[in-house]
């Protein structure tokens, strides 16, 4: 069965884009990124941002787009049975226009949540034409079924895209 996700949480100041696989069943359901209660990608994105938790989504939406975080997946649209990237069926999933998305935007990084959406992209997504190249790196999957590292060591790897804000992909300046 095919399903469809959703268009990219993205505000007017978007310098940064975390591209995940695709939305799990507790998110398509609920219609919002990263609903199940225990996938820890609101807690990252609320150590990002240096705000305190919160159980609202649009807020939480608006307190990324304030710092110039964009979200969104590797793909559109795709043939999966449950949640897992693992399940998604080859061959049968359309990618988003990310292409076009940065064109819009001034993305100079992308952060995948997780190595199946880096894949993914590689894979499907050619940014040939764009003037520059953005940065790429891959962050450990939020995803409750990555139990591999622990919330604290998850979130010492996301704490990149927090030093990355802060830096704006400039070399910090040396301390004199």
């Amino acid at each position: 069965m095919t399903k469809e996700g959703f268009s990219p949480i993205a505000g007017n100041t978007t310098t940064v884009l975390i591209l995940g696989t695709f939305p799990s069943e507790e998110s398509l359901k609920q219609n919002q990124y990263y609903a199940h209660p225990r996938n820890q990608f609101w807690d990252m994105i609320a150590e990002i941002c240096g705000t305190g938790t919160c159980n609202e989504y649009e807020k939480r939406c608006d307190r990324a787009k304030s710092k110039g975080i964009a979200i969104w997946d590797v793909l559109k649209s795709c043939d999966r049975e449950g949640s897992s990237d693992g399940r998604i069926r080859r061959g049968h999933f359309i990618p988003n226009d990310i292409v076009s998305f940065i064109l819009e935007h001034p993305v100079n990084a992308i952060f995948f949540n997780g190595s199946k959406a880096a894949l993914l992209f590689k894979q499907h997504v050619d940014l040939s034409i764009l003037p520059v190249q953005p940065r790429f790196v891959t962050l450990p999957s939020t995803s409750p079924a990555h139990a591999a590292l622990s919330k604290q060591q998850k979130l010492e790897r996301w704490r990149e895209v927090k030093t990355y804000l802060i830096t704006q992909g400039q070399p910090a300046e040396p301390i004199r």
